[in-house]
């Protein structure tokens, strides 16, 4: 039990006997009182003025005596005005560091049989270029969630669909097979996404030349753009590979499959994985036959040109596309389809797409047409929106000019880690200091991108991300590796080892921090908010750093006091290990 839900059961109890008005303890919510007041937590009375028919005042100093004449965990208290500030016992703080202690799984909830199941989608890439910069938010994003849910007590499955048919692919094949000489990633040294993503800027680069040169000859840029022999030839690879051409075909799992080589590695290096991996070119077949099932439900209607719509102006939205005039799919169609897969493979309970926040008005679509065609859950699919991710200072890598390739922000990371710790890893094996640069670089670029609220847009930048003071990975890095130095010098921590040393006031709010941990997991299991856990670490760290400046922990004579020193240590660099874990972060045990 917290020490939050214990105030809250005793100022209950207060109530009921002080007033005779019987109250809900969950609707106590004690508060962490504010730095420029004395008190551990706070406690709001004015919703008990009706009960107790006195002033604010009045009633705060009567719950107050109350409590430090019936539970012993509370020592004193103070009012001002409403507020009721109450300070916790320091005994009590000594025996909530000794439970936290002993649960190897403080602060996280492991799911049972009866836990709720659900899928959390991210990444969603094209397998006609490699993954960047916006994907690296997305995927920390949704694998830091899904790491969150899963502490929360919830059976999570991570999945993943995978763009790997359509116009934008055709570009690449078609591009390939006009200019590529028969490259290969082996053939090239490069890796497989890298190879294809050339060739579908080539396309772009002569596609772009045709239609300047329609525009010469008298025409508009949209009639030029739909006239261009290179898109036409295109358009018509997509339709024969809907019609499953042999040739088309083959070419297309020859390139695919190099991409998704490529992308494996670049998944591993970022440190995601999925469960479960769909593939838009087995989903979207299934929403085209739900989509055609709906014109004669009369959900959907066709126009004269054979193309396939919705009408949502019942809806307040508008007219939405589903299938082309060609009969080719949109990514809406895709999205039915896997949808409904998705529910067949797995009792899902709850459903979760990470996508930027340009795709908000998409699933709101998604949501109303799977609700129209007669799926119950449709209505409860969660959009988990996220804002844009820039640099401050032009691009530090790019294909065309405008997209930061995620391979190479990666090496960066690591490579800035390493330069800028030569120092810190001089005594260590190489192979060691390597391994601490990756863990580091990768720390600051998963930390910088997570520690933001997810709705906002941000700058990322790496220089100001790899700095090993302030509100970075690397800070909480290296706090975890000098507690972990001060451990080893001491021989080692018995968590389980008792002590009769009195917490002071700064171990106290040390260990009330701690305490906290629980509650933001919690939190940020609800709100969907990484930045909650990646905040909170940085607290505690800055709480830790404090501490440490300010007491002895080794040189301490005084052998209880340094028995609980050594444990508040070795609990806080636990806690801030589970936390960054939550984020997909690793800690090193030295830097």
């Amino acid at each position: 039990m917290t020490v939050e839900s214990i105030i809250a059961k005793a100022v209950a109890e207060a109530i009921s006997r002080l007033y005779g008005v019987e109250t809900d303890p969950a609707s106590v919510v004690p508060q962490a009182t504010r730095k420029e007041f004395e008190g551990n937590l706070t406690i709001v009375v004015f919703p008990y003025l009706k009960a107790s028919r006195k002033s604010p005042e009045a009633t705060a100093t009567e719950i107050g005596e109350w409590l430090v004449a019936n539970e012993p965990a509370v020592e004193k208290f103070n009012v001002v005005k409403g507020f009721l500030n109450i300070s916790i016992n320091p005994a009590f703080w000594a025996k909530v560091l000794h439970e936290i202690a002993e649960d190897p799984d403080f602060g996280i909830t492991r799911a049972d049989d009866n836990s709720d199941l659900v899928m959390v989608e991210y990444s969603s890439p094209n397998t006609n270029k490699p993954l960047h910069l916006g994907h690296v938010r997305n995927n920390l994003l949704g694998y830091s969630l899904s790491r969150i849910l899963e502490a929360n007590g919830h059976k999570v499955v991570k999945t993943n669909i995978v763009n790997d048919r359509g116009i934008h692919i055709c570009k690449s094949m078609l591009a390939w097979k006009k200019w590529g000489d028969g490259a290969t990633p082996e053939s090239t040294g490069k890796k497989g996404d890298h190879l294809i993503g050339d060739f579908y800027v080539e396309f772009d680069k002569h596609f772009k030349q045709e239609v300047k040169d329609l525009t010469g000859k008298g025409l508009s840029k949209e009639d030029a753009e739909a006239q261009s022999p290179l898109m036409l030839e295109a358009r018509e690879m997509l339709r024969k590979w809907e019609a499953g051409d042999e040739e088309v075909r083959s070419l297309w799992k020859t390139m695919n499959n190099w991409v998704y080589e490529g992308f494996d590695e670049t998944y591993r290096r970022l440190g995601v994985d999925f469960d479960k991996i769909y593939y838009e070119s087995d989903t979207y077949l299934e929403g085209k036959d739900l989509v055609l099932g709906g014109i004669e439900k009369g959900i959907m209607y066709r126009k004269e040109d054979g193309s396939v719509w919705a009408d949502l102006t019942g809806d307040g939205l508008d007219h939405k596309l589903l299938l082309r005039a060609d009969g080719t799919s949109v990514y809406m169609t895709q999205d039915i389809g896997t949808a409904k897969l998705r529910y067949q493979d797995f009792p899902i309970d709850k459903m979760i797409y990470v996508v930027g926040n340009e795709q908000n008005y998409h699933f709101q679509v998604l949501s109303l047409l799977l609700d129209k065609l007669g799926f119950k859950w449709g209505k409860d699919l969660t959009h988990f929106s996220y804002g844009m991710v820039e640099l401050p200072e032009g691009k530090m890598k790019s294909r065309e000019g405008t997209v930061v390739d995620a391979d190479d922000l990666i090496q960066q990371m690591i490579d800035s880690a390493r330069e800028t710790s030569a120092d810190r890893f001089a005594d260590m094996p190489a192979e060691e200091a390597a391994e601490v640069a990756r863990m580091v670089g990768l720390g600051a670029l998963k930390y910088f991108l997570l520690k933001v609220d997810p709705k906002k847009n941000m700058l990322f930048n790496p220089k100001e991300s790899i700095d090993f003071n302030g509100n970075t990975g690397p800070f909480l890095q290296y706090t975890y590796a000098r507690i972990q130095s001060v451990i080893r010098r001491a021989g080692g921590v018995d968590l389980n080892a008792p002590t009769s040393s009195t917490p002071n006031e700064k171990e106290s709010t040390l260990i009330q921090k701690v305490a906290d941990f629980p509650s933001v997991v919690k939190e940020a299991g609800k709100s969907y908010s990484p930045a909650l856990i990646a905040n909170y670490c940085y607290d505690l760290a800055k709480e830790y750093n404090q501490f440490y400046h300010d007491y002895s922990i080794l040189k301490e004579e005084d052998n209880d006091k340094r028995m609980l020193r050594l444990l508040l240590s070795a609990v806080v660099a636990r806690t801030l290990k589970t936390g960054v874990s939550l984020l997909g972060m690793e800690m090193p045990e030295r830097m």
